[in-house]
């Protein structure tokens, strides 16, 4: 349960006391659930929930000014080394006022609300967790935006770009974003496309979180099972389990896939995980990435004997620059077709164009 649902009769009357502010200038925009939503014209206190790194992108360098909270869990906690990294590039992000996490039921109306934002940017899963929270965000005058990059669609990341560009007045660069990312999907899927038809490789992904005594996450039809299905392999847990969940196993060497991808991130208290992201040095990855093949029978798996084990960072998919990983995993399934394609070329000049992070770390590798 969330934790304002725990306060008294006190607490939601003085919710409701709120009425909608007098904005100067407003403007109405149509969010990614198709609401349409009456904003402030030139917002100054933003309240995001997440895809901090899509709303810099988007936004430019000053980018964090304008925001006062954050739901900060979702960032430090999820992507500890990310947070890091950008913590260290912007010092105001430690001053902003933390919301609450809406998956661990610690999100906070009363907090949101005290820190009097403009607009709230919401993710469109945690504007559906939230249920009449979200209304009683609204109803406290406070416009709940909705964005959508977990979609993993295209027509969903363009939107959420150029919504924000909209809001943050930076249509210009939204614009140069969203044409930047269709067109780099675009040529991956036209390859794809052109590939001679025949016995699509199995591939099997595994949240490499816990270390290789826990078997952890496999994806089917959202996150990185949409990224297999996106390049016309066998997703070896589609059938087995509903989004995400454990394959067993027995099930996997029984399918026995011909490539296996290790999503790896920047947890905190993780000494066994498979780490990646920001400033990781790919030796200790592929330290960590040499265990998993000490699990029984992985030595006969086809994916393990033809060297086709590589790591994946976690915290970028659903992300603006997530076609980089596409690429990433198209080349490492078909490589003669994407021989010209250098995905971590393409990570590189994203960063370099569009954040205040230098691109050091490792987002991609294969286990040599």
């Amino acid at each position: 349960m969330f934790k304002t649902l725990t306060r008294g009769a006190a607490a939601l009357a003085f919710m409701a006391s709120f009425a909608l502010p007098a904005w100067a200038d407003t403007i109405t925009v149509t969010d990614t659930l198709d609401r349409t939503v009456e904003i402030p014209a030139d917002p100054q206190r933003i309240l995001l929930g997440f895809y901090f790194e899509d709303f810099l992108a988007v936004t430019g360098p000053d980018a964090y000014d304008r925001v006062v909270a954050i739901s900060k869990d979702t960032w430090a906690g999820w992507r500890s080394l990310q947070w890091q990294a950008y913590a260290a590039a912007i010092p105001r992000l430690e001053e902003l006022a933390d919301v609450g996490e809406v998956d661990a039921g610690t999100f906070s109306l009363e907090a949101v609300v005290a820190a009097q934002p403009d607009v709230a940017m919401l993710a469109a899963w945690q504007y559906k967790a939230l249920g009449d929270v979200a209304d009683r965000i609204e109803a406290a005058g406070i416009p709940v935006v909705v964005l959508d990059y977990n979609a993993q669609t295209v027509e969903k990341h363009v939107q959420s770009t150029l919504l924000l560009g909209q809001i943050m007045k930076a249509e210009d660069r939204a614009q140069k974003l969203a044409d930047e990312y269709a067109t780099q999907v675009s040529d991956v899927m036209a390859r794809l496309a052109a590939l001679p038809k025949g016995d699509a490789p199995k591939v099997y992904v595994e949240l490499a979180r816990k270390g290789k005594d826990t078997v952890d996450n496999s994806y089917s039809g959202t996150q990185w099972g949409s990224v297999i299905n996106q390049v016309g392999a066998i997703n070896i847990a589609d059938g087995q389990i509903s989004n995400w969940g454990k394959l067993s196993p027995e099930y996997v060497l029984a399918q026995n896939p011909q490539a296996i991808f290790l999503a790896g991130s920047g947890w905190a208290g993780r000494d066994e995980a498979v780490v990646m992201g920001p400033n990781v040095d790919s030796a200790l990855t592929h330290e960590r990435m040499k265990a998993y093949l000490g699990r029984p029978g992985w030595d006969g798996l086809d994916a393990v004997k033809n060297g086709k084990v590589f790591g994946i960072y976690h915290g970028g998919n659903r992300t603006l620059y997530d076609f980089a990983f596409l690429q990433f995993v198209a080349k490492g399934l078909y490589p003669d077709a994407f021989a010209d394609i250098d995905p971590q070329a393409s990570l590189e000049h994203f960063f370099a164009t569009y954040m205040p992070v230098e691109f050091k770390g490792t987002y991609m590798t294969k286990l040599p």
